[in-house]
């Protein structure tokens, strides 16, 4: 079937660069059970899900002469064993030789001439462990009518559910002169929106507040965003290379729910607050001016909920968006407690502040939707300059209770987000089964010293505890 992509789908595919391909990761580290995982296995529990994201099984073609939007079709020579890859580290692999093999496969592109994802089984972990890496384009995934693929592949149970048999017959693919014909077919019915197209062929350059704007993000949303100016010099941002780091930090979830009862404020806000503080002594490590007024501005997604009311039985279909939310972190400030107060003061003044999902439907969110949560996260934050925020910050409630991916038991779940245009950070923050997993991924070249980050974290937040205390 030919689906021409959306206005924002086509930005993603076009604006990447080298240095900046626009993906969403996640990195799952599973219990190795006794008889391990293997690559066949884990073959077969893609393949039965794959009818529930048809995309995956598509390719992009452009229209020849850019008149009209690349289209989806299937692609009649997918080989499975090509987007799902074997490796092993040397046993036992620690977690520092783990981290780093994600860093490489961060940097590279996905081929844009076959379906856009990959999938890695990564063998010889230390502590009978395995990892699963996926990593799948950001125009592949809208949160809507495409989820991303570990959305889809976790269980609740270790018995895996029974799939019909899936017979998939590829539809034939359109010859360049049916594709014309369909463009202009589209610049008889639409002729304006199909001129923007070809002005973006054109040009190859499509402005970051441009066509997701056009797509609904509402215009006070716009609005408010753009009238913040610039972000404040940082030196999170600069030049981005082809090379990434990547570090990970975890913690108690009811750590946070302690402090956010004894301030009543949000876990996101002392989610940002730790943030914050880590930032701070990052600068200070570094010798950066640090002042009472330096502040570092994140663009921090906030999951909402849907206007109608959700089924009291399914509480994790009650998140219908995700907004954006521009929040300056407060690193100058070196009382962690008034950190925490100004950054929840900006959480309460937000317009969707009351609709926010709080602690207690992450503690009780079902289904395990993070990483389709994150892309929805990057999407929004990608429809906004990235002059305009320092980092990106993505937030995701998860399942809390013990979850499965082909009947392994699902120990570890990290975000890792795509670097922005010059942005040197960012940070994907996920909710799971009491406790919360911080996925950091940096330039390689400006912040050799990404390392520190989860040490840093740690005393931020025992900072706050030992206040809330």
């Amino acid at each position: 079937m030919v689906t021409r992509l959306s206005a924002s789908d086509a930005s993603f595919f076009r604006l990447e660069n080298s240095a900046t391909p626009m993906y969403v990761g996640s990195l799952q580290i599973l219990r190795k059970p006794r008889n391990g995982l293997s690559y066949e296995t884990l073959l077969a529990t893609v393949e039965h899900r794959l009818p529930q994201i048809p995309r995956y099984r598509q390719k992009v073609r452009e229209v020849s002469y850019g008149l009209a939007r690349p289209v989806w079709i299937d692609d009649r020579d997918f080989d499975i064993t090509y987007h799902i890859r074997r490796s092993a580290l040397p046993s036992p692999g620690s977690d520092a030789q783990l981290h780093e093999l994600i860093a490489r496969l961060c940097a590279r592109p996905l081929d844009k001439s076959r379906p856009l994802w990959e999938m890695y089984l990564v063998e010889g972990l230390e502590k009978n462990r395995i990892a699963i890496f996926t990593k799948s384009h950001q125009a592949l995934v809208n949160g809507m009518t495409a989820l991303e693929i570990d959305h889809v592949i976790a269980d609740r149970t270790q018995k895996q559910p029974q799939f019909d048999e899936d017979i998939w017959i590829p539809a034939r693919e359109p010859s360049d002169r049916q594709l014309l014909l369909g463009a202009f077919g589209e610049w008889i019915a639409r002729p304006t929106q199909q001129a923007a197209a070809v002005r973006s062929a054109l040009t190859e350059a499509v402005t970051n507040t441009g066509q997701l704007v056009d797509l609904g993000r509402r215009a006070a949303d716009v609005a408010r965003i753009v009238a913040r100016g610039t972000a404040p010099n940082s030196p999170l941002n600069t030049t981005v290379s082809r090379n990434r780091r990547f570090s990970v930090a975890s913690a108690g979830l009811e750590d946070f729910r302690l402090i956010r009862a004894r301030y009543d404020c949000d876990i996101n806000d002392v989610v940002l607050a730790v943030v914050a503080g880590a930032l701070r002594n990052w600068l200070l490590s570094r010798g950066e001016p640090v002042t009472a007024t330096t502040a570092v501005r994140a663009m921090a997604p906030m999951s909402v909920y849907a206007d109608t009311e959700a089924d009291s039985t399914s509480p994790g279909q009650a998140i219908g968006e995700v907004a954006p939310f521009l929040v300056d972190l407060p690193v100058g400030e070196a009382n962690a407690v008034v950190r925490l107060s100004q950054i929840a003061h900006a959480t309460e003044t937000h317009p969707t502040a009351a609709s926010l999902v709080d602690a207690r439907t992450i503690i009780t969110l079902s289904g395990f939707a993070p990483p389709t949560l994150h892309a929805m996260g990057i999407r929004v934050a990608t429809s906004f300059s990235a002059r305009q925020f320092n980092l990106l910050i993505t937030n995701a409630p998860g399942a809390q209770k013990q979850m499965y991916i082909a009947g392994t038991k699902l120990l570890e779940t990290y975000s890792v987000p795509p670097l922005l245009h010059n942005q040197a950070l960012a940070i994907g923050v996920t909710s799971y089964n009491g406790t919360l997993y911080f996925g950091i991924n940096a330039d390689r070249d400006a912040m050799s010293d990404v390392d520190m980050l989860p040490s840093l974290m740690r005393e931020a937040l025992d900072e706050l505890l030992e206040a809330a205390r």
